[in-house]
């Protein structure tokens, strides 16, 4: 058997070697030559899976270890009789971490409080749900909306999408690129939902560049539509516009879910999925040798302090986000390699605080976020 696996999916090397002939490339170079006798590939978003790379190949099964699967081509892959599989959830504590950071540092900059704020969360999937939760700990009104959850579960609670519009001070997207049909999202946010905000939000995208449309969001940042952005995933990545991206208030190079645990995450159920495919007998396998952070204790003096300030400066000492602006700011021709070296990035269970804290809300808080007191 020969597998063809991405050379920037960590923790994989040496796991399949026993069972299988293993080749390792950048997306850019896993070619018709290269996967022409393959019979697995295990993949990121940069290789486009379709009837031009696959025609003819002996692939049978093909996993992608991220969250987002629009870079295969399903309905090709369902008439070559070619099984698929991505890593729904993988990330999600990570992007939680990243919306979290991103929320205190805006809060910091522009100095409002977060229980003030009203957060709209379009898409409540794996990320969205998490991100729902973290909002909530943080004092935030949360409105939720996701018309195809609501249609296939019957939830109660979510809103409409204009209601998101009206009423929230910030809109984070989390939802898969769909690019036709009723829950179509691509250029979701475009001039007329734009043109639908009534408190100037602020607006998130660490999902899919293509649910925002670039020169619609440029005008309604310049109109006042908008009273700022955070940019994970941009159009043409990784030819990003440059316009949009001095008009930003964060700006990082999609890697809102780069966290070692999210990445852990997706080699593990990729190897998993493969397992269970080819019958390999590696169904359980976990990564288990995850890089830990020079410290892993935070220590905090909360005398005095607000419990927004306690829970920022618990978060911002696991991951602040503007080391990441500022290095995507400085390089933009460095966009790929930025993502391809991420320094290391664990997320909030990893630590332990170690608080002079009178303050049993913020406590409590710092619990549910996942730190260990």
């Amino acid at each position: 058997m020969k597998i063809v696996i991405d050379d920037k999916i960590p923790y994989i090397k040496g796991v399949l070697e026993p069972y299988a002939e293993v080749i390792y490339l950048s997306g850019d170079k896993t070619n018709v030559a290269v996967v022409k006798d393959a019979d697995a590939l295990i993949t990121r978003t940069r290789t486009i899976c379709n009837e031009e790379l696959l025609a003819g190949s002996a692939v049978k099964f093909i996993a992608t270890a991220t969250i987002g699967f629009d870079h295969i081509d399903t309905e090709y892959c369902e008439k070559a009789n070619i099984a698929w599989t991505n890593a729904p959830g993988c990330n999600s504590k990570s992007v939680e971490q990243y919306i979290a950071s991103a929320l205190m540092v805006l809060a910091e900059k522009h100095q409002f409080s977060l229980t003030e704020k009203t957060i709209g969360i379009i898409g409540v999937g794996n990320v969205g749900s998490k991100v729902a939760r973290l909002c909530e700990t943080l004092g935030m009104k949360v409105l939720l909306n996701d018309p195809p959850r609501v249609r296939a579960e019957k939830l109660k609670g979510f809103v409409g999408i204009d209601e998101i519009l009206e009423k929230s001070d910030i809109i984070t997207l989390h939802v898969p690129l769909n690019m036709e049909g009723e829950d179509m999202t691509f250029h979701l946010a475009d001039s007329s939902f734009f043109s639908k905000t009534k408190h100037k939000p602020i607006l998130f995208n660490s999902c899919r560049g293509e649910i925002v449309d670039t020169n619609s969001l440029k005008q309604a940042l310049n109109d006042g539509q908008l009273s700022g952005a955070v940019i994970d995933c941009w159009e043409n990545e990784p030819a990003i516009d440059l316009e949009l991206l001095s008009l930003v208030d964060l700006a990082t190079p999609h890697i809102a879910g780069y966290s070692r645990d999210g990445k852990a995450n997706g080699t593990s159920m990729s190897i998993r999925a493969l397992s269970k495919f080819f019958k390999l007998g590696i169904n359980n396998w976990k990564c288990s040798d995850v890089e830990m952070p020079d410290n892993l204790d935070i220590f905090i003096d909360g005398t005095g302090k607000a419990t927004q300030q306690i829970l920022s400066d618990a978060i911002l000492a696991t991951y602040d986000i503007r080391s990441d602006d500022k290095k995507l700011r400085s390089s933009v021709e460095t966009f790929e390699k930025q993502r391809g070296d991420y320094p290391m990035r664990r997320e909030f269970p990893t630590y332990r605080i170690f608080c002079k804290i009178n303050n049993i809300k913020a406590i409590n808080k710092l619990k549910q976020l996942g730190f260990k007191l």
